[in-house]
């Protein structure tokens, strides 16, 4: 049980000087320089001159009455151990006037209410250290700044000093977190121990532990105990990536689970470091483990498998089925006072509605209940589920398909499928938390896919999830305050070991730790990397795994059509190195063209950039072939227009030179869904035509298929055109890993001004819903 503690009066007057406020011109400070690096950037920050010397006569004061002050003060000498190779002794706090050379850590007022719970002040000077808070979690948040100020690892210089600062913090959002999946694949206690430290370093308070799903059910309980000992374990586990075809599997038995000692033990290791550890029990969806278990609590009866596969399953909690609402009541029983937590997740995601609409049970309950779908099914289940765990005084939070079918009454939404979702809560008065795929989901590629592990897909590099806002400009002032904050999801289908977990989180997590913290105005992207240098420096002085990919050379190609050439900007998401590149193919070198500024390319080459510090190269060598032809930037017209999700550049896709790779999402091709591609190029004059290619991609597993046929015709006026090629695309067998293919038409010498190309998606005729996607990318003519 915390507590608020005051020191004595005495010590209240030695250091009244300071604590009466911050000096009135205190701003926040772009740090650039090896002095001061701190993320997430503080709300004001003034750099003083001179420095406080750490010796090993050092000592930390705290209130001789307050034993969790005394743990903070023994954390924060641990940490100036690790970096300056003293340890300060922590001692209690003199009844006189403080005497110099001593770091104190003091709960006080008159620190105003507005710096809340979390809030602190920092005052580093060359005669004392005061870190200064209304309550513990305060002064242990500020040590974390403590410890940015200390050298990044061990040093043998005589004496360590902190350089003088003023810091006056408090953090933006209350709900700061971080997720991870164990049931994909699963992290024994010290690692969570570990992921835990990581939280507290970047200034993290909630830790979101998934810990039951299809392909294992993590946490003990006793009352059922096969749910770990049957539902905790699988037959084998899928490899290489779920589009793969046809799947295939290791074969070997695969699980675990934590006793309900060692949650209390890690809950209790989060509790120290003033995070707070939200359990995640899922329902109705995600259960197939729980029915291999427990297969009565199903619409069939089963039996099941512990899922080797990823992905969404129907066979979910059957909602008819009162036993079913026992048995989650009793798992709930036993979960939640293993965790303090006033809130627990429920999930309420990817919940297929098949198996409800054809059971009797489910379909009697809808009738009972007067409910006129499946989708209100669901919101009975969670309503009713939330009413029960609002009994026990703690309210539930769920992924925001609990939106569907109307949000129970008290329920938080976790919003993941954009912002959508969450703004729709909030303008329900529903407290929220942001989880947009688009910049938090960790399990997404940082880089170019050829140079990253395998993953799931997708691309959320550094720089953007440093552009995360999570409060909608949508919302009202009133409405803004249901914003709790926000957090980042790994989930861990592609992470199958401690340090791919620690690759994918790092360094993304600094820049998500500095949205949720520091004040919207003052983020600083440029800053930011330029911090960011320290930072990985700490990461290496910890042993951390961390993606080196923000060194890697982004190149944007954007096209000119006036000029028919490419303009190549070369970007990365880290500060320090130098750009250079090549344009003949041959591998970049410390001595190879530095980059300055965006440059044009009027003709075919290959561009190869990388970064490079003293010498050395910092990432890896990113590629890109560009290859000029006759209709290399020309106008196209399209019939029919690409999804949403798959246009890529526009229509210029079709014709920029540069090719798809086996990677759809890689912003080189335009997908039509369910529909053909009939593009028209206009060569702008009449041109003599040898050759016209087109590249397709299949992918089986994403139902991304060839073509069926391919016809090319030609115009010189743009109106009457003569078909001067159409042949069927042989089907190809499904492939285990997605491939390329090309049509190529001969075409002896065609002379016409434009062409127009129609590929036939292989969607079936008279199918209810489009299904069947059809990606195009480089139309060559030659």
């Amino acid at each position: 049980m915390r507590k608020i503690t005051w020191v004595s009066s005495v010590v209240l007057l030695g250091l009244s000087g300071w604590l009466a406020g911050a000096p009135a011109a205190a701003q926040q400070a772009t740090v650039r320089g090896s002095a001061v690096s701190v993320i997430p950037l503080p709300m004001q920050l003034t750099t003083g001159n001179g420095s406080f010397p750490v010796t090993s006569a050092t000592k930390i004061y705290v209130d001789p009455k307050n034993e969790e002050l005394r743990s903070i003060g023994q954390a924060l000498s641990q940490e100036i151990q690790r970096a300056a190779g003293v340890q300060p002794q922590v001692v209690a706090a003199p009844s006189g006037k403080p005497s110099a050379g001593g770091i104190y850590l003091t709960l006080r007022q008159p620190l105003p209410d507005t710096l809340g719970a979390e809030g602190y002040k920092l005052s580093v000077q060359p005669t004392q250290v005061v870190l200064a808070a209304n309550q513990p979690q305060g002064l242990f948040l500020g040590m974390q700044t403590i410890r940015q100020l200390l050298p990044t690892q061990r040093t043998t210089a005589a004496t360590v000093s902190l350089p003088a600062v003023e810091v006056v913090d408090k953090p933006r959002y209350q709900w700061r977190g971080m997720h991870l999946d164990v049931c994909r694949h699963f992290f024994p206690v010290e690692f969570v121990k570990k992921y835990i430290d990581y939280l507290a370093l970047h200034k993290m308070n909630t830790f979101h532990w998934h810990l039951t799903d299809d392909q294992g059910w993590r946490i003990e309980i006793k009352k059922y105990p096969k749910l770990t000992s049957v539902g905790g374990w699988r037959d084998g586990t899928l490899i290489g990536h779920y589009t793969d075809q046809p799947h295939q599997f290791d074969n070997i038995r695969y699980g675990g689970f934590y006793t309900q000692e060692q949650i209390k033990e890690v809950v209790k290791y989060a509790q120290e470091r003033y995070i707070t550890v939200v359990p995640e029990i899922e329902m109705p969806g995600h259960a197939v483990a729980a029915l291999t278990a427990y297969p009565e609590l199903s619409c069939t009866g089963g039996p099941f498998k512990v899922e080797r596969l990823w992905g969404v399953f129907d066979d979910i909690f059957c909602a008819g089925n009162e036993q079913t609402f026992t048995f989650l009541q009793d798992v709930l029983t036993e979960v939640m006072p293993l965790f303090p937590s006033k809130i627990v997740h429920i999930g309420g995601d990817e919940a297929p509605k098949t198996r409800w609409h054809e059971c009797p049970k489910c379909q009697a309950r809808m009738k009972a209940e007067n409910l006129k779908d499946e989708h209100e099914l669901q919101s009975y289940f969670v309503q009713r589920m939330e009413k029960f765990v609002n009994s026990k005084g703690k309210t539930i939070i769920g992924w925001d398909e609990i939106l569907e079918g109307g949000l129970a009454p008290n329920a938080a939404v976790m919003s993941w499928r954009g912002m959508e979702g969450g703004t729709t809560a909030a303008q329900q008065k529903h407290n929220v938390v942001m989880t947009p795929g688009s910049y938090v989901y960790f399990d997404y590629l940082q880089g170019e896919a050829s140079l990253e592990p395998l993953s799931i897909g997708g691309y959320v590099p550094l720089g953007k999830v440093y552009e995360l806002e999570p409060t909608p400009p949508a919302l009202t002032a009133a409405e803004r305050k249901y914003i709790l904050g926000a957090q980042a999801n790994l989930w861990t289908e592609y992470i199958p070991n401690e340090k791919q977990v620690e690759y994918m989180v790092m360094p993304r997590m600094a820049a998500l730790a500095e949205v949720l913290w520091t004040p919207a105005k003052q983020k600083n992207w440029p800053s930011f990397k330029e911090r960011m240098q320290k930072q990985y420096q700490r990461y290496d002085a910890l042993g951390v795994n961390y993606a080196r990919s923000a060194f890697n050379v982004r190149q944007q190609i954007t096209i000119d059509p006036a000029q028919r050439a490419a303009l190549v900007a070369l970007q990365m998401d880290a500060a320090g190195p130098q750009i250079v590149y090549t344009l003949d193919g041959s591998a970049p070198t410390a001595a190879a063209q530095v980059y300055t500024k965006p440059f044009s390319v009027p003709k075919s080459a290959v561009i190869k950039a990388a970064s490079f510090e003293n010498g050395k190269m910092m990432g890896k060598v990113t590629t890109r072939q560009l290859t000029t032809h006759k209709a290399f930037a020309v106008p196209v017209v399209l019939a029919n227009e690409p999804n949403k999700n798959y246009k890529g550049a526009g229509t210029v896709t079709l014709v920029d030179g540069l090719e798809g790779s086996t990677n759809h999402t890689d912003g080189q091709w335009l997908g039509f869904l369910g529909t053909d591609l009939v593009a028209t190029l206009d060569l702008k004059q009449a041109t003599e035509i040898n050759t016209v290619k087109s590249k397709f991609l299949q992918e089986t597993g994403s139902k991304i298929l060839l073509p069926t046929n391919v016809e090319i015709a030609v115009s010189n006026d743009g109106k009457k055109y003569k078909t001067v090629y159409s042949a069927p695309v042989a089907a190809q067998a499904a492939q285990a890993k997605p491939t390329l293919s090309t049509v190529q038409a001969d075409l002896k010498k065609t002379t016409a001004r434009f062409v127009r190309i129609t590929a036939k998606n292989a969607q079936v005729a008279g199918a209810k819903t489009p299904e069947t996607w059809l990606f195009a990318d480089e139309i060559v003519v030659e």
